[in-house]
């Protein structure tokens, strides 16, 4: 076992990482410096843990306050990109493990932290994004990840090792579900989601209404984007945080935003999960919709294709690598032309685009209209046709021969 001074640890307060706390102390000798994230899950996911930390035994609990820079530097970069892993997922977990571990190193170097610790579990994907950016941005510093190296293998070891120690703890041997929150969305796994028969029961979604008892009456946002960024919600100026959280609660109260997949795990398995994310879901659909009024047929294909390939660089946790750089870089380009009004009706969980404009738009009326117009002559598309198919004409031509 490695020798480790101090530790910084991405400390949430639940049952995990408030073991992994004095199980530091105890296996490496070390003083423990809690490091928590405020990405927007919610203020009573951080009331009172500063103090728990130093109760569990941590000499320091920093909290950092992180969700403009989330919001602003990971989530609306991903939006230029059109990112959607496997198809559904809204990469909600992904984005923010970038921001964290880039904080807990920014930390690390402020309290001369020798090492870095985690609280994920050796079969999911988190452990890889946190490691991933440690690598990238601190690779002098040594990654303790408690998961791989304890012997404690479920939360009944976990609340016995807490209550040898007298370390108080709000956990219970009960645990049905594994919830990830933050400003993007929130994730569900685990109880009878494990099966992936089972249709999810209410008690599964915590942040948007049931569809099915939403509003009989349909609500209309309307979201301004300046060179790819939203700046407006119902032409209210809002930072990106602050748009994000109105766009949550109007879709949210639609129920707009649910899904319910089985995923391909970086590590080789498959997962089912619901995620909710509500506002999110609106601004993709916005965004998607502008960018097919100003990009052309093979900007816009090239930007799909983008879309693909850096979903899985921030599903895989590949965020600060130069394929990142190279893929954001592109979608900024296209970006610059994303500029315009999107209105979106919701109802009943659906999020449906209804009207656009943009300063860049290349649609024309003139050219797109079924009456009669003075721009376009119908005979030119002839030799277009001709030319286009002169491949497969070359071909048949040959076969008859």
């Amino acid at each position: 076992m490695k020798k480790v001074n101090k530790v910084v640890l991405a400390y949430s307060g639940g049952l995990d990482t408030s073991a992994i706390i004095p199980w530091l102390k105890e296996n490496y000798d070390c003083e423990v410096v809690a490091f928590a994230a405020d990405v927007g899950q919610g203020d009573e996911e951080l009331e009172g843990l500063h103090e728990k930390a130093i109760a569990s035994g941590a000499s320091e609990c920093h909290i950092v306050d992180l969700k403009e820079e989330f919001v602003k530097d990971y989530i609306y970069p991903t939006i230029t990109t059109g990112a959607v892993y496997e198809g559904e997922y809204l990469l909600g977990t992904s984005m923010a493990r970038p921001v964290i571990a880039k904080a807990q190193v920014e930390i690390a170097r402020k309290v001369g932290a020798d090492a870095l610790c985690h609280g994920c579990t050796g079969k999911g994907n988190d452990q890889v994004r946190f490691e991933s950016t440690f690598a990238a941005l601190a690779p002098d510093l040594h990654v303790v990840a408690p998961w791989r190296e304890w012997d404690m293998v479920s939360r009944e070891d976990l609340l016995a090792y807490l209550a040898e120690r007298n370390i108080p703890t709000t956990a219970s041997a009960t645990k049905i579900y594994s919830r990830d929150a933050n400003a993007w969305h929130i994730s569900h796994e685990g109880g009878e989601l494990e099966d992936p028969w089972q249709e999810p029961t209410k008690q599964i979604w915590t942040m948007t209404v049931d569809p099915e008892d939403a509003p009989d009456q349909p609500e209309r946002v309307t979201l301004s984007f300046k060179e790819g960024a939203l700046t407006h919600v119902n032409d209210e100026a809002l930072s990106p945080y602050q748009a994000l959280v109105k766009l949550n609660n109007i879709a949210a109260a639609h129920g707009v935003g649910r899904i319910d997949i089985v995923e391909n795990r970086l590590v080789g398995m498959k997962s089912r999960g619901c995620y909710e994310t509500p506002g999110g879901t609106v601004m993709l659909k916005a965004y998607k919709a502008l960018e097919t009024m100003v990009l052309d047929k093979a900007s816009f294909k090239h930007r799909e294709q983008l879309a693909l390939e850096f979903s899985h660089v921030m599903y895989d946790g590949r965020w600060f690598t130069p394929l990142s750089d190279a893929l954001l870089a592109g979608a900024a380009s296209f970006a610059k032309r994303v500029t315009g009004d999107i209105v979106v009706k919701l109802y009943k969980g659906q999020a449906t685009v209804t009207q656009r404009r943009s300063p860049n738009s290349l649609y024309s009326e003139d050219f797109a209209t079924f009456g009669a117009d003075d721009v376009y002559d119908q005979k030119h598309a002839e030799g277009f046709i001709r030319l286009f198919s002169l491949s497969s004409r070359i071909e048949a031509l040959k076969k008859q021969q």
